[in-house]
């Protein structure tokens, strides 16, 4: 991706979808973040729903036509 902001931490979780993951983009190597190519319109979706880094995952998923969609939800809690 380009024009991202790092997540405060290097070690930080997936805003889409929880996981625990290092952001490399401070790293002396390259982020993998770098090699996903994403369309235009999904990047502004991306910038318009979440704040900081997605894991490599994700992004890779975004870009081979996966919805941008919200962190997963919270389990129900059970009613009585």
């Amino acid at each position: 991706m380009d024009d991202t902001e790092c997540a405060d931490t290097p070690d930080a979780r997936c805003p889409r979808c929880g996981q625990a993951f290092h952001c490399g983009m401070q790293d002396a190597a390259p982020c993998g973040c770098t090699t996903v190519q994403l369309p235009a319109a999904t990047l502004a979706m991306l910038r318009a729903r979440y704040t900081g880094c997605l894991c490599l995952r994700c992004l890779q998923a975004l870009a081979a036509g996966d919805a941008v969609s919200a962190a997963p939800a919270a389990a129900p809690s059970s009613a009585r």
